[in-house]
């Protein structure tokens, strides 16, 4: 679809196509208010956790932390000022990163470069190291699990653990946020989102390999901090150390990329928006999308402080995933509507592919719908998020009819 419609916004615009205006603006929405500023907020908090790997950061005592709340009925109770050391260094992260983008994309993006060089040669060492280190045991990766739940409580474990796993994937479309930005579209879409999701795969197989080769699957379960901890039985404290920075360099290159695309949805919505309008305005001196920029770094920093990083990354999942839905139920209808457009690329096993594709999405949204309201009721989470996400995309409605009367 990308390859399709090459223009900035990506699944803002190929929802116009699909369904209209009107959804178009709810995905608009969702994106500015719950997946794309959680994604970068959820990316810096890693920042920040693993820069408290390394330094205690500040924190208040529980006392002071709970003694402001804010109560959503059926929703949950947040605390602003739990974790306050982590949230304000995470703030900082989105303000800079902001900052550059806002002054140059040309910037931005040799900033991306620098980081992404050393990534690479972060995951070149962090894989190798470990495997030739002479501390794993083949046996390890070998093992089979004790004790396998069955039923649901096998399904609901495995939901949750793939929502865990959708995380580390997502982004994988950021290229289509700006693709009315990139050359031959119709040629290097397709091929950018398989080269990189087959790197992806690769990257990921070979890191978690690594980790189970070092350390017992029970001993990775209860770790906070994998990468550092495996480090520190490879090569002692000084690796744990060197793979924490590694870690954080990661993450800092991530967020950069990630508000450097996703800043263009928003841009877009001002388009067809007059709500938006002022998003939509380039900053004169610098030509970038400024006003775009500074908006999803508020918002971002609203969800920092009102939430802790596991219900950020559970809200955007969660709505994320419906919306990847509706992209592959959108594909059927564009069959339709656009029976004699070109398409430089089509779907794989069509019609059999997109429609499974809809149908796990669906059971995979009920089961983590089921699973969420599971744990709020036994006092596991504070908040049941992904009715949050779901709260916070329907505001999209009301903000939709004041946009178009206006």
């Amino acid at each position: 679809v990308a390859a399709m419609f090459p223009e900035t916004g990506g699944q803002y615009v190929f929802f116009q196509k699909m369904y209209g205006n009107g959804f178009a603006f709810i995905y608009g929405w969702a994106a500015f208010a719950v997946f794309n500023t959680a994604g970068n907020a959820s990316i810096a908090y890693v920042f920040s956790q693993y820069t408290g790997y390394l330094i205690e950061l500040p924190r208040l005592n529980t006392t002071t932390e709970q003694s402001f709340s804010l109560v959503i009925p059926y929703i949950g109770t947040f605390f602003p000022l739990q974790n306050l050391g982590v949230k304000i260094l995470t703030i900082l992260v989105i303000i800079i990163f902001t900052a550059i983008s806002y002054r140059s994309v040309q910037y931005g993006g040799r900033v991306q470069r620098v980081l992404t060089a050393l990534k690479a040669a972060a995951i070149i060492l962090l894989i190798g190291g470990i495997f030739f280190s002479g501390k794993g045991n083949v046996s390890n990766i070998l093992q089979s699990t004790t004790h396998v739940p069955t039923d649901w409580m096998m399904l609901s474990a495995y939901m949750a653990a793939l929502a865990g796993a959708f995380w580390a994937y997502d982004g994988w479309n950021n290229i289509s946020f700006v693709a009315g930005e990139i050359k031959e579209p119709q040629k290097n879409i397709p091929q950018s989102l398989f080269l990189g999701l087959s790197f992806c795969i690769i990257v990921y197989v070979l890191v978690n390999l690594a980790f189970v080769y070092l350390m017992p699957v029970q001993q990775i379960a209860a770790s906070s901090f994998i990468a550092s901890d495996a480090a520190n039985i490879a090569w002692g404290s000084i690796g744990g150390v060197l793979i924490t920075l590694m870690v954080m360099l990661f993450v800092l290159g991530t967020t950069n990329a990630n508000i450097l695309a996703t800043s263009r949805v928003t841009f877009a919505m001002a388009d067809n928006n007059k709500l938006f309008a002022w998003a939509g305005k380039v900053q004169p001196r610098y030509k970038t999308p400024g006003n775009a920029l500074w908006l999803n770094a508020a918002w971002t920093i609203c969800l920092i402080i009102s939430g802790s990083f596991d219900m950020l990354t559970d809200i955007l999942i969660f709505v994320s995933w419906f919306f990847y839905g509706m992209s592959a139920l959108g594909v059927f209808l564009l069959r339709k509507k656009m029976k004699e457009a070109q398409r430089a690329y089509k779907v794989w096993g069509y019609p059999f592919v997109p429609a499974v594709f809809v149908i796990f999405t669906a059971f995979f949204l009920v089961v983590t719908l089921v699973n969420d309201i599971s744990h709020y009721q036994h006092g596991q989470t504070q908040v049941i998020h992904s009715v949050l996400g779901v709260l916070i995309t329907l505001v999209g409605l009301p903000v939709y009819y004041l946009s178009r009367k206006k």
